[in-house]
């Protein structure tokens, strides 16, 4: 959302190559089955949004701890990226879509072309303007007890392993673009309407936001390819009638969605990593479209219990 507001005022183009802005990017390495070799194609800004740049999700690389030791543990956002840009990429640029480091590859960037600190840009531009003071990238360590414990499904149950924001968070400076914000169900709420309403871009920019962009050859490796296509950052819209809406899901269970036809905003709030029913999320979303359009729940259902082999009433 911080990068399409500026892509807005036309400080970027989609197609830029990522190193005219953060020349660490320039000459990147990728892995093969042969070995490693210097990468063809160069990154563009469109590949970060997309999730095609090539990076992976392994927030515990050498490069990264490497950055953690040489910053005495701040590693700045910024900074950061001259330390990721060392490791080499899972493929082309371009070639499939992989999720991983992309997002917190966008939130430097925008530090970039802003001049401004990530989580000082958004809490000016988003956090502020929806009044969103619960929501912050930059939670402190003495704080960490006013946030929800967090939860991992281990051998058929639920285990606290506490508020720390584990993994994530790389070092006490490092605002991730792509896990880092700390908020609540009432802050998140007032986001998505502020999407839905075009508080925070332009209804074209949304229109672009939520079109799918994935190649044949890139949905392959897509996560829910069968029911949605992937945009700007999102799950969207592809012309399955029973999914509308756009938006994504996190690992811990969070998840949202916007119908922008049946103004339909959706957030769900969880924290249990590892659940055995994360796919049952979009379902949440169907059954809150059937409320809405007064539809028979019953053909959700008959797919929840194929799903998870449970029986369901309604």
């Amino acid at each position: 959302m911080a990068a399409l507001q500026l892509y807005e005022k036309g400080l970027f183009s989609l197609e830029d190559k990522l190193s005219d802005y953060m020349p660490e990017f320039s000459e990147m390495a990728v892995k093969t089955g042969n070995g490693i070799k210097k990468a063809e194609n160069p990154i563009l800004i469109k590949h970060l949004f997309e999730m095609t740049a090539g990076f992976s999700y392994n927030c515990c690389s050498e490069s990264l701890k490497r950055a953690f030791a040489d910053t005495n543990g701040r590693v700045p956002t910024r900074e950061a990226m001259k330390y990721l840009a060392k490791e080499p990429l899972l493929f082309e640029p371009g070639d499939r879509w992989e999720y991983s480091l992309c997002h917190d590859v966008l939130a430097a960037f925008v530090e970039v072309v802003s001049a401004e600190k990530f989580e000082i840009y958004v809490k000016k531009n988003i956090f502020g303007p929806l009044g969103m003071n619960n929501s912050t990238f930059m939670l402190p360590d003495n704080e960490l007890d006013t946030i929800s414990c967090q939860y991992r499904f281990e051998d058929g149950k639920a285990k606290n392993i506490g508020t720390a924001i584990a993994t994530y968070k790389i070092g006490s400076e490092y605002a991730s673009g792509g896990a880092g914000a700390i908020s609540t169900v009432d802050d998140y709420m007032k986001f998505l309407e502020g999407v839905r309403t075009f508080k925070l871009l332009k209804p074209e920019t949304v229109k672009l936001f939520m079109t799918d962009r994935l190649s044949e050859s890139q949905k392959r490796t897509f996560w829910t390819k069968d029911t949605h296509g992937y945009g700007l950052g999102v799950r969207c819209p592809k012309g399955n009638e029973k999914y509308l809406d756009f938006g994504w899901g996190g690992a811990a269970g969070a998840f949202w969605a916007i119908d922008m036809e049946n103004e339909i905003s959706l957030y769900f709030g969880a924290h249990l990593l590892s659940s055995p029913t994360q796919g049952i999320r979009s379902m949440i979303y169907r059954l809150v479209r059937a409320e809405v359009l007064n539809e028979d729940y019953g053909e959700i259902f008959n797919e929840l219990e194929k799903l998870y082999d449970y029986t369901l009433t309604y």
